[in-house]
């Protein structure tokens, strides 16, 4: 697709998506209609008012049984009018379990259409992107399959193994060869993907993760696996621990031999005592870092200016393991002023207003207002939570004195900061207790992605959950806490 093209594709979706939502939704009921699970509401027939009539909202503990039916053999019919290709695997981080959502190869040509488009409008505001190179960090879970035989994996896992992602990523956008990115071993990956981001460090425009707290992890990997990656690039040889074959054979190559010059050079930036910049001068051509950095990630942003010298950090789309919602037209605003233009092609998407007196209208893509806030029918439920610190020590020898006062303090900050339905309950009610921090031992976090990781989910599309209710990732936490404060304060009204 060429670049005129595709922002053209672009102007005509936003243009006119009350008729794409509704050419949607009329082939979504067509193909449907007489699904097992639709059937009942629609009686055959795919009209959409019978459709926002008879068709309830419902959870995913509702649909459930249905998905269950389909992976244990039983026909895609039971909640699809196609055929059901494969299952995608949730991370598990936001609700605690992992689901596992139907899917064909339309979400996949989906994918390819949105990377497509934010790469044309990265592309319009920075130049000589598609002349270089993007150090990723993508990588696979092992897979499996459901007793039918479909396969289930997360989503990066499922496009990856497809032939869509040979087709339409070619492994030369990236620093590492397709045997990195298709290992399973995620610290046979990550190192990997650092030791031929740094041979290639002259070709690299640009740092990518699905996630901001993914661009965490490589640099805080990189702080403690810098002395072994130059002994790599001065002797020419490859680590003994990399067992894995596709990454030791294809690493080897681009390794290509002794570098004692380009190891110098990596070890005198690493070994000072700031690493302010680290990404800038381990990578001069760099233009920008491309990751996820709004809502629960957007506490990554001020570290990443501080590795980063202030690069310009694109948010490029928003998406979720049920839905591609749309892609952010303006990639150099702020990281904190990031917007997201929805992209009627993807989904029929529906709203609820976000206010007291809702009385469980559900507002269509082209009927919500602008000032107004609004929950999509794709959502996730919260809960009253502890807030959970894990801190770094400002020198590196990792001690550090917890000062009560100033952490109580931090406490009272933080609840002054929450909302005013909040401070009302928490002033009047009392049905809310003080806020509570619990600082736990440095590598807690670490731990918890290890929990999950092992639990199926990638380090690709793995986030630091916001809540969390389940009791194995509860004892991980509270088993590591080192000192707990609480808010002395009422939230002022």
């Amino acid at each position: 697709m060429s670049l005129s093209s595709v922002l053209k594709d672009l102007e005509e979706l936003t243009s006119n998506a009350k008729q794409t939502q509704d050419d949607l939704l009329d082939e979504i009921l067509r193909v449907n209609a007489n699904t097992k699970y639709l059937l009942p509401f629609l009686h055959g027939n795919p009209d959409k008012e019978l459709f926002k009539k008879n068709v309830p909202i419902v959870t995913y503990e509702d649909a459930r049984p249905y998905i269950e039916r389909v992976a244990d053999g039983e026909p895609s019919d039971v909640i699809s009018g196609e055929p059901i290709t494969s299952f995608f695997l949730s991370s598990g981080t936001t609700g605690g379990k992992q689901k596992i959502f139907p899917v064909n190869n339309k979400f996949f040509e989906k994918i390819v259409f949105i990377d497509a488009l934010r790469t044309s409008i990265i592309s319009k505001h920075i130049n000589c992107v598609e002349q270089g190179k993007a150090m990723s960090f993508l990588n696979t879970r092992p897979l499996s399959t459901t007793s039918s035989g479909l396969l289930v994996a997360p989503l990066m896992t499922s496009f990856i193994v497809s032939s869509y992602f040979k087709k339409y990523w070619s492994s030369t956008r990236f620093t590492s060869p397709d045997e990195v990115i298709l290992c399973v071993d995620n610290k046979q990956s990550m190192y990997c993907h650092l030791l031929c981001g740094l041979v290639r460090r002259e070709e690299v425009v640009s740092l990518v993760a699905t996630f901001a707290s993914g661009v965490v992890q490589a640099i805080t990997f990189l702080e403690s696996n810098w002395k072994e990656l130059c002994n790599n690039i001065r002797s020419g040889y490859i680590s003994e621990w990399i067992t894995d074959l596709g990454c030791k054979d294809s690493v080897s190559i681009i390794l290509g031999g002794p570098n004692p010059h380009l190891a110098d050079l990596i070890e005198q930036e690493c070994s000072q005592k700031s690493w302010e910049g680290i990404i800038t001068r381990l990578w001069p051509n760099i233009k920008f870092i491309q990751s996820t950095l709004t809502g629960q990630m957007s506490q990554y942003i001020p570290i990443l200016e501080f590795y980063s010298n202030k690069l310009p950090l694109i948010s490029p789309s928003y998406s979720s393991s049920e839905t591609l919602f749309g892609v952010n037209v303006n990639p150099l605003c702020k990281p904190q002023d990031v917007s997201y233009t929805f992209m009627p092609n993807m989904s029929y998407f529906e709203f609820i207003p976000v206010d007291e007196g809702n009385n469980g209208e559900i507002i269509d893509l082209v009927n919500v207002k602008l000032g107004c806030f609004y929950e999509t029918l794709v959502t996730n439920g919260f809960g009253h939570y502890v807030l959970y610190w894990e801190l770094k020590a400002k020198h590196c020898n990792g001690i550090f004195k917890l000062d009560n006062e100033v952490m109580v303090e931090c406490c009272c900050v933080m609840e002054e900061s929450l909302n005013s339905l909040y401070r009302e309950i928490r002033s009047k009610d009392g049905s809310i207790g003080a806020l509570e921090v619990r600082v736990v031992q440095q590598g807690t976090f670490d731990s918890l992605m290890e929990y999950f990781i092992s639990k199926g989910a990638s380090t690709t599309q793995y986030k630091t959950p916001l809540s969390v209710n389940s009791p194995q990732v509860l004892a991980i936490l509270e088993d590591r806490v080192l000192a707990r404060f609480f808010s002395d304060k009422s939230s002022p009204l």
